[in-house]
């Protein structure tokens, strides 16, 4: 059977091997170029992150639904959310290594920074897409992890109206910036 742009995905959740040599060739650049931007402080990584992407797919694609997102978003989603959590991953393998030699200490902690700016350029990203006050709220609760009774003195608002907004935002959120279990 041949594969073609009109019926690679049907035939990728009948887990036809064909269908995902398609993908490949139809977005594997668009794959990498996400890949190598995230992980370009790690360039031994990239390969192999690429083909947890290709796995990824493979095992998730029957959560695909053409009505919420094109086939070409939904690839491009999994490719940046395997690649961060490359980044985490390396991270974490960065900061638990004994490091004995002052020089490569130096260079773990700029590469650290590196990849903590990295990972904080994602998350402003989505916070950006919040309005300021909302903004605001999500950065109180979960990133200084102030208490709901102190930002609701420092804010003004009840308590309810905040879970209500912290709830109606987090929906957002996971709609405009899909995790890898969501996609």
């Amino acid at each position: 059977m041949k594969i073609g742009k009109h019926n690679y995905i049907r035939q990728l959740q009948l887990h036809n091997e064909k269908a995902l040599l398609y993908v490949i060739d139809e977005y594997g650049g668009l794959l990498m170029s996400i890949i190598r931007k995230l992980l370009f402080r790690v360039p031994h990584q990239q390969e192999e992150c690429f083909n947890d992407v290709l796995l990824k797919i493979w095992q998730n694609i029957s959560d695909f639904d053409e009505n919420k997102s094109t086939f070409k978003n939904w690839v491009a989603a999994i490719a940046r959310y395997r690649a961060i959590d490359y980044l985490r991953q390396y991270k974490r393998e960065i900061e638990t290594v004994n490091i004995e030699d002052a020089i490569i200490a130096k260079e773990s902690c700029l590469l650290t920074d590196m990849l903590n700016r990295e990972i904080s350029e994602e998350m402003e990203m989505m916070l950006y897409s919040l309005k300021p006050v909302d903004r605001e709220l999500f950065l109180k609760l979960y990133v200084e992890e102030q208490p709901i009774e102190q930002v609701s003195k420092e804010t003004g608002m009840k308590r309810e109206i905040i879970y209500n907004r912290l709830s109606r935002n987090k929906k957002k959120l996971r709609k405009n910036f899909p995790m890898k279990g969501d996609v």
